[in-house]
């Protein structure tokens, strides 16, 4: 449809994938050596510059690979969430699937009789085998062009706090446009961008836990799955307006949510400085 086609341009203009006349900016010819979404691609080229590339090749391969988490049969669910909060991350659902891709890898690489054991292994997790190795073949392709086009890969860092807000900033760079808020403190999210409500989709590791985020980043927003978002991670708003393009931002329709952010982009901009400097 015309309307999703100028909604796909728009979005590449955000992304500074666009140049003055509307061709592919030298940003955008590097993007486009992905085979991912421009989003995606967006953010693991800002891991460069952020230094945790290690770390978003192994989201990116997650996040495009199939499902991992399998549907438990009925009156296992309990036992499939105990297993899959053994890799929930404080940080979000982004940071669960590195610890699960990296699980999984330490999994294969100490099996005696690979195949099998790897199996059980995903079994007694309820984790989809074939998923996981197909993110294991897609990230090895992703760091065959990372190295073709000569772009750095930091060293894993992984637990540390300084690489958790790195990789926050660098999905941020690609995913500015997925941000939702917790408008009543019980789990209805409002997208900034549509919106529309949401709710936490079953296999987030904030799915029924005491205290859920205000502030998210999400990967994907499912229609079908009772208005649910998929894979979301914890922001904070200034993190939010440190790295928002200002023409994205003035463009958002009103909201509260937008007033409370356009607050804390006047107290960090330069300006606002100055003021409390001089009083």
């Amino acid at each position: 449809a015309p309307e999703s086609l100028m909604q796909a341009l728009e979005d590449l203009d955000y992304l500074a994938a666009l140049d003055n006349d509307g061709n592919l900016s030298e940003f955008g010819i590097i993007m486009s050596e992905f085979p991912l979404d421009p989003q995606l691609s967006k953010s693991l080229l800002a891991s460069c510059e952020f230094e945790c590339a290690d770390e978003m090749l192994t989201i990116a391969a997650m996040v495009t690979a199939p499902n991992c988490f399998l549907h438990a049969p009925p009156g296992t669910e309990e036992i499939a969430l105990t297993c899959w909060r053994r890799f929930s991350h404080p940080a979000g659902d982004h940071f669960t699937l590195i610890n699960i891709f990296n699980a999984f890898k330490e999994a294969s690489a100490s099996s005696t009789n690979q195949e099998s054991s790897t199996e059980k292994w995903c079994r007694d997790y309820f984790l989809s085998c074939p998923a996981l190795r197909m993110a294991g073949i897609i990230r090895a392709e992703l760091v065959e062009i990372m190295k073709r086009i000569e772009l750095p890969i930091s060293p894993p860092d992984f637990g540390s706090k300084e690489n958790a807000l790195n990789i926050k900033k660098a999905l941020l760079s690609g995913y500015f446009m997925h941000i939702a808020r917790d408008v009543d403190g019980s789990g209805n999210y409002l997208m900034l961008t549509h919106r529309q409500v949401a709710q936490l989709h079953p296999f987030s590791s904030y799915y029924n836990t005491r205290r859920i985020p205000e502030w998210v980043l999400f990967h994907e927003f499912s229609i079908s799955e009772d208005n649910s978002i998929r894979v979301v991670s914890e922001i904070s708003p200034d993190l939010f307006a440190e790295l928002v393009p200002q023409y994205y931002f003035s463009n958002l329709p009103p909201s509260e949510s937008k007033d409370i952010l356009q607050e804390v982009i006047d107290h960090l901009s330069p300006a606002s400085t100055t003021k409390e400097e001089l009083k």
